[in-house]
C-alpha cells in the first residue's frame, strides 16, 4: 500500500525535472512534431536570414528595460483653499446666576424665547432689605450732619495756638527782668547797699518767671493737641461719612441683585426659575445663547497654518445642506497638544437663527492660489527617506524620484505641486523601479484608444 505512493512521487519528480532541463526540446517538438507537414524552423530561418539581423539589434537596445505605464501631465492654476471639518458655536453661551439669596416671585420664561440685553428674567422677594436701604441712609445723614461742628473746632483749636505762644514770650521777658534785679541785687549786697531780703525777693522773681514759662509751653503744647484733635475729629468724621456711603451702596447693591437681567440679547436655551423656587448665590435662574452671528469652528494641521490669514473668505456646508458664509476672525497662536493643531474661528451671520449650536459643518478657508497637477493617488510613492512623491520619467528615459506636496484631495485625484509645469508621471510600475533605471513607457491615453 505504501509502494504506490512512493512511486507515484518519483514519476511526478522525473517529470518536473524533464520539463525543467529540456524545455527548450519540448517546446521545439511541440511546436513541429515529425508527423507535421512544415518545414523545420531551422528552413525558416535560413530562408530569411536578413530578417533575423534587422530584428536583433532591436531586441538588445530593450534588454534591461522595465515595461510602465504613464500619463502626461501640464499644471494647471488652482484655488488651494484649505478643507477642514467642524462644528457650529453660540457666539456667547452664559449661565446667568443669581448673586443673592431669596425667593423668585416673577413667572418663569420658557426655552427658546426671545429675549433682549437687559430684560429681566428672574424677580426675587426684597424682604427687609429696603429697612436695610433707609437705616444706612440714616446713618449717612447723620455723618454728613456732624461734619460742620467738627470742622468749626479746628479754627477756634487754631486760636488759640496765637495766645499760648504770647503767654510764653510774655513769660521768657519776665525772667530777663527777674534775672537782671537778681543779679543787681547780689552786687549790692556784697558792696553792703542791699539787704538779704532784697536777693531773696529777687530770687523768688526768677523762680517765677521760670514757672511762667513753663506754664507757657504746656499751654502751647495744649492749643497744638486741641488743633491735632479737631482735625483728628473731622477726619473721624468723613471716614464715618464714607463708611455710611459704603453701606448705602451695599443696600442699594442688594437691592438690585433681587432683578436678574440678560446681560446680552439672545435666546433662552433653558426654563428660567419657577415661582417660588428659592434661590441660593450661585443658583441658576437661566442659560442664554447669542446665535447671530454663529461661530465655525474647525481646526487647521500645523502643515497649512501658514496658509489661513485672518480676514480671509470661508465657506461652509451643513449636514442639513445649508451653505453659508462668512469670514475667518480668530486663529489662535498656541497648537492643541494632543492634535498638533490651531483653532480656528469664523463668524457667520444669521439672523433667522437657521443654523444652531453644535451642527457638524465642512468648512473650506479661501488661500492663494498655486499652480498644481492633477495626480491619481495610486501614483503616489515613498523614497527611501520615507518622503511622499511620484516617480517620473526623466530625460534619457529614466526613472526618477520627485517629492511633492499635497494641496487638496478631491474624488478625481489629489492636487499636488513640487513639479516641473510639463512632467510624465508613472502610474503603473512605479514600485518596480528606482533612480536611474531605463523605463519603456505607454502613455495611458494610447491605451485607451
Amino acid at each position: 500500500m505504501r509502494l504506490i505512493p512512493f512511486v507515484t512521487a518519483l514519476l511526478v519528480t522525473a517529470f518536473l525535472i524533464g520539463i525543467v532541463l529540456y524545455r527548450d526540446t519540448l517546446v521545439a517538438f511541440a511546436a513541429n512534431p515529425p508527423w507535421s507537414s512544415e518545414a523545420p524552423a531551422e528552413d525558416v530561418v535560413a530562408e530569411a536570414p536578413e530578417a533575423v539581423v534587422e530584428a536583433s539589434p532591436s531586441e538588445d537596445a530593450r534588454a534591461g528595460e522595465v515595461d510602465v505605464v504613464a500619463m502626461r501631465s501640464v499644471a494647471k492654476e488652482i484655488d488651494s483653499a484649505i478643507i477642514l471639518r467642524g462644528e457650529t458655536q453660540a457666539a456667547r453661551q452664559v449661565e446667568v446666576r443669581s448673586e443673592t439669596s431669596s425667593t423668585v416671585i416673577s413667572p418663569p420664561l420658557r426655552a427658546g424665547a426671545i429675549i433682549e440685553a437687559g430684560q429681566l428674567m428672574c424677580e426675587l422677594d426684597p424682604g427687609t432689605r429696603a429697612v436695610n436701604v433707609a437705616e444706612a441712609r440714616a446713618r449717612l445723614a447723620e455723618a454728613v450732619a456732624r461734619q460742620p461742628e467738627t470742622e468749626a473746632r479746628i479754627p477756634e483749636a487754631e486760636a488759640r495756638i496765637p495766645e499760648a505762644q504770647a503767654r510764653l514770650i510774655e513769660a521768657e521777658a519776665r525772667l530777663d527782668e527777674a534775672q537782671v534785679n537778681f543779679n543787681a541785687a547780689q552786687k549790692l549786697q556784697a558792696d553792703g547797699y542791699a539787704s538779704e531780703t532784697r536777693v531773696k525777693n529777687a530770687e523768688a522773681a526768677v523762680r517765677s518767671a521760670e514757672a511762667s514759662i513753663i506754664a507757657a509751653e504746656a499751654g502751647v503744647k495744649a492749643a497744638e493737641a486741641g488743633v491735632k484733635a479737631a482735625r483728628s475729629g473731622l477726619d473721624s468724621t468723613k471716614a464715618a461719612i464714607q463708611s455710611a456711603e459704603a453701606g448705602v451702596a451695599a443696600a442699594e447693591k442688594e437691592i438690585q441683585r433681587l432683578q436678574i437681567r440678560a446681560p446680552f440679547g439672545g435666546i433662552l436655551e433653558t426654563d428660567t426659575a419657577e415661582l417660588g423656587t428659592l434661590l441660593q448665590p450661585g443658583a441658576l435662574c437661566g442659560t442664554v445663547l447669542q446665535l447671530d452671528p454663529i461661530t465655525l469652528v474647525g481646526f487647521v494641521p500645523e502643515t497649512q497654518i501658514s496658509r489661513v490669514k485672518i480676514g480671509a473668505q470661508a465657506a461652509a456646508r451643513l449636514t442639513t445642506g445649508a451653505e453659508v458664509t462668512g469670514k475667518v476672525s480668530f486663529l489662535a497662536r498656541s497648537a492643541d497638544m494632543q492634535t498638533r493643531t490651531f483653532r480656528v474661528e469664523i463668524d457667520v451671520p444669521n439672523s433667522d437663527l437657521a443654523i444652531r449650536d453644535g451642527q457638524t459643518a465642512e468648512i473650506i478657508i479661501a488661500a492663494p492660489g498655486d499652480t498644481a497637477h492633477l495626480l491619481p493617488q495610486s501614483a503616489l510613492t515613498l523614497d527611501n527617506e520615507g518622503a511622499l512623491g511620484v516617480r517620473i520619467v526623466a530625460d534619457g528615459d529614466v526613472a526618477a524620484f520627485a517629492p511633492i506636496r499635497i494641496l487638496r484631495d478631491t474624488r478625481e485625484g489629489v492636487w499636488a505641486t513640487g513639479l516641473p509645469d510639463e512632467v510624465i508621471v508613472i502610474t503603473l510600475g512605479q514600485e518596480y523601479v528606482t533612480d536611474g533605471v531605463p523605463v519603456n513607457v505607454s502613455f495611458e491615453e494610447e491605451l485607451q484608444q
